[in-house]
């Protein structure tokens, strides 16, 4: 279960995460950007949850397709993010907008929760049992809510411009270094898909 948790937390990257949203950090009050991002938090939850408790029957019977193709284009997915990760930095990122109102839903959707993500919720429900997995979902969440608010005071803690300064570009650093074991996980996935295919169509 440990292993899933920090495989997640690679896959969520909490450092782009940060820088991601500090646009909006910079716009809301504490209390109304604390709410906003404990619901993106939950949505993401529960979608995850939906995953965890279905896993692969969401492919095969909804949408009739196998999930070696879908942990393929998460591991494509994933890759692209690394290499704009890597190449980019925060310039990968824009800023959100939207009413308060849309802000969780617009956190949740396009970053915390995509295609690597799903698709370890997936794996997660083939690897570990359903009070783990529930678990380990939920310590995920709690663990990087608690990593972006107890960011975000340390940086507001800065009273120096240029420390403030500082602390973004380590934090950059970190999402940099962070982009090359999300691009080491999209490969893996890749292959381990690509191969997965190669062993049911020999078996067939």
């Amino acid at each position: 279960m440990i292993a899933a948790i920090l495989s997640f937390l690679v896959m969520l990257n909490p450092f782009a995460l940060f820088l991601y949203l500090k646009p909006v950090m910079g716009d809301l009050s504490d209390a109304d950007f604390r709410s906003v991002f404990l619901k993106a938090s939950v949505i993401s939850f529960f979608i995850f949850l939906v995953f965890l408790l279905l896993g692969d029957i969401v492919f095969q019977k909804v949408f009739r397709i196998n999930f070696e193709s879908f942990r393929i284009f998460g591991g494509i997915v994933l890759f692209s993010f690394a290499y704009i990760f890597i190449v980019q930095g925060k310039k990968a990122f824009i800023q959100i907008k939207g009413d308060l109102h849309d802000l969780a839903s617009e956190i949740a959707l396009p970053f915390m929760v995509g295609a690597g993500t799903i698709s370890l919720t997936v794996l997660m429900s083939e690897q570990l049992v359903l009070w783990q997995g529930v678990l380990a979902l939920f310590l995920i969440m709690l663990i990087n809510f608690v990593f972006i608010m107890g960011m975000k005071q340390v940086r507001r803690s800065m009273r120096s411009k240029r420390v403030q300064l500082a602390f973004d570009k380590n934090m950059e650093l970190l999402l940099r270094i962070n982009g090359f074991f999300l691009g080491a996980i999209g490969v893996d996935m890749v292959v381990l898909g690509i191969s997965n295919l190669v062993g049911a169509a020999a078996q067939s």
